[in-house]
């Protein structure tokens, strides 16, 4: 009765070649080439596919291999260096980047089967806890900033609104007071802080068109301080005060 014996299915031909190195426990960069391949072709003998496409990838691995070993056996080439070239270093080069590969694939597989392990877990949280907003310090919101500085741009805005003012022009007819919708410019510093996020205290000011909108513009800063919608910084003694919105 006939032996039968049932040899191991390798992807590739890269594939068989490690196997006979890690089976023959040598260095990869030192390649016993002559018995390599009469293993190699000896495993191609016991193979039975009739895949064209197969047996065809393993049969020019195999033609590879003998011409390696048949210029080991001519003398050593050399390159424009002078340094002796080996012909098995291209052999080389693939199959430690195939080996790479295929670490990196079991790798990816058990990061598979470990992800089918895991459940998610439906958010609990109570309403209360979910909700909770941490309070603010105003005192960190501040930080150095104090409101002398603030007062000090603000009577820099208003000395300039009064030099503004042509003294001969002033004294004609009579100057009705204008009213300042509170409420319209609230919106409009709103609008003026989401647009430019950080800005200049002192730039905000200057676009007001009067006194009245220089007081409300100034009453409205402090208010979103206040409630912590913005951040008021200021790196140096008399430097300008920069506002940041603190709104995403």
């Amino acid at each position: 009765m006939p032996l039968s014996v049932k040899l191991e299915v390798f992807e590739g031909p890269l594939d068989l070649l490690l196997h006979l190195i890690e089976k023959n426990k040598v260095d990869i960069y030192d390649i016993p080439i002559v018995e390599i391949t009469n293993q190699y072709l000896d495993y191609i003998k016991q193979m039975e596919s009739r895949d064209m496409n197969i047996m065809s990838e393993f049969l020019v691995m195999a033609a590879t291999l003998v011409d390696i070993k048949c210029r080991m056996l001519l003398p050593k080439e050399v390159d424009e260096d002078g340094v002796e070239e080996d012909p098995r270093a291209e052999l080389v080069q693939k199959l430690l980047e195939y080996k790479m590969y295929k670490y990196m694939a079991f790798e990816l597989k058990d990061m598979q089967m470990d992800a089918g392990f895991t459940l998610a877990k439906k958010e609990t949280l109570p309403d209360d806890v979910k909700n909770f907003r941490e309070p603010i310090n105003y005192e960190e919101l501040i930080g150095d900033m104090n409101l002398s500085r603030l007062h000090e741009i603000f009577s820099e805005m208003m000395k300039r609104e009064e030099s503004k003012i042509d003294p001969i022009r002033n004294n004609f007819g009579n100057i009705q007071k204008e009213e300042v919708d509170s409420e319209a410019k609230l919106a409009y510093i709103e609008t003026f802080i989401r647009t430019n996020k950080r800005f200049s205290f002192r730039n905000l000011l200057e676009k007001q068109h009067n006194k009245q909108e220089i007081i409300v513009s100034f009453l409205v800063i402090l208010e979103l301080m206040k409630m912590g919608r913005i951040t008021i910084e200021q790196d140096n003694l008399f430097d300008d005060i920069m506002i940041i919105s603190n709104e995403i």
